[in-house]
């Protein structure tokens, strides 16, 4: 078939406004029947069949909208666990009463026997008493013992020529006889020389011994010795 044969008539040129509305109506329908019958014509030729065939299932799947994405069935649940219970051990069956025990032997108490007699107690002899602590020295003034030689006291002769004057106090150990028996410084003059001249004078001395209830005792007393420029 020919180009010319496939074309569509062409509507009506003329003007259509001096129409009434009616008329003007008619005339459109007339023009789409004249159309649809052109097309039912060209349909009717098989080669034009075919090419409609043809295309129809192209624009049919051009307009298909896309298949929806299959859902995967959800995974099945796991099986549940099966808790195997343990039987309880079977009872013993009883088959006979069970046996009495024998009585026991018939055992004599043993005889008491006597305790021993006690040992005789062992004397022990007590430890000594101990040493009696030696009497505690008594301390007298000096007015309490007596001089019965008095040293003669030196008066240093550097010490004359310097002026140096004082009073000096020892303490001395009298012991039951009236003998000195130790001479410390208690009180000293403020000069070592004329210090050393009392302590070489006191060995020297001697006095009476003093006694309690008719007993000599030793006893500390002081000593005075006074060294005096005008003397």
């Amino acid at each position: 078939m020919s180009s010319k044969a496939l074309a569509l008539p062409p509507l009506p040129s003329h003007d259509t406004d001096g129409l009434p509305p009616l008329a003007r109506r008619a005339l459109l329908v007339g023009v789409l029947g004249a159309h649809v019958a052109g097309a039912w014509a060209l349909m009717q030729v098989d080669a034009v069949r075919e090419a409609v065939g043809e295309v129809a299932p192209i624009m049919v799947e051009m307009l298909a909208p896309p298949a929806p994405p299959k859902l995967l069935p959800p995974p099945p649940p796991p099986p549940p666990k099966v808790v195997q219970k343990t039987p309880p051990p079977p009872k013993p069956l009883i088959t006979s009463e069970p046996a009495t025990p024998a009585p026991a032997p018939f055992v004599a108490p043993p005889e008491p026997v006597e305790p021993a007699p006690p040992a005789p107690p062992v004397a022990v002899e007590a430890p000594p008493a101990p040493p009696a602590p030696p009497p505690q020295i008594k301390t007298l003034p000096a007015t309490a013992v007596r001089y019965t030689r008095q040293c003669p006291l030196e008066y240093p002769a550097a010490s004359r020529r310097l002026g140096e004057s004082g009073k000096v106090v020892l303490r001395i150990l009298v012991d039951e006889k009236g003998m000195p028996r130790e001479v410390t410084l208690q009180k000293s003059s403020g000069f070592a020389r004329l210090d050393a001249a009392a302590m070489r004078c006191a060995p020297q001395s001697r006095f009476q011994p003093y006694s309690e209830n008719g007993i000599a005792q030793a006893v500390y007393v002081p000593a005075p010795f006074t060294f005096d420029l005008e003397e």
